[in-house]
């Protein structure tokens, strides 16, 4: 998939060096040790062809992790390198995974945001995206009982 002089393609793990610097430089961003190498190689075979990675020339510039459930698709750290916003990467990399989501039989899709990550809420909501008000996330840590 091509979009200019940026070319879209699904992530594999060769590219985990270049989309973890991205991410760690990508303000709003939070990695965590779900975001290793391993558990990023594990994610993409449970999910395949629905992570993205835009690139221009050699370089990586913008990725987004993409996965389902079987019932709804979730996107996971979207970024895109400061020089080159704005020119519909991100909303190329969210539509791409969109439609691999549709193709999937998944009729919604969820993403995490920081609560005070206003750049990312505003990107978000501009592209259609509503913010639930009525939900709240909890989590707790799955500790390996052996």
């Amino acid at each position: 998939m091509s979009s200019g002089p940026y070319l879209l393609e699904p992530m594999s793990p060769r590219d985990f060096p270049q989309v973890l610097r991205l991410w760690r430089s990508t303000e709003g961003i939070g990695l965590t040790e779900s975001d290793s190498r391993p558990n990023l190689a594990a994610y993409l075979k449970r999910n395949p062809g629905m992570s993205f990675v835009a690139r221009h020339g050699r370089h990586i510039v913008g990725a987004v992790l993409c996965g389902h459930d079987g019932r709804r698709g979730y996107l996971h750290h979207l970024a895109v390198g400061e020089p080159h916003r704005r020119k519909g990467l991100g909303k190329g990399l969210v539509n791409t995974c969109l439609g691999r989501l549709a193709r999937c039989g998944i009729l919604k899709c969820n993403i995490f945001l920081y609560a005070d990550n206003a750049e990312g809420e505003a990107f978000w909501t501009h592209s259609g995206w509503t913010k639930r008000t009525d939900l709240r996330l909890l989590q707790k840590p799955v500790k390996l009982r052996l």
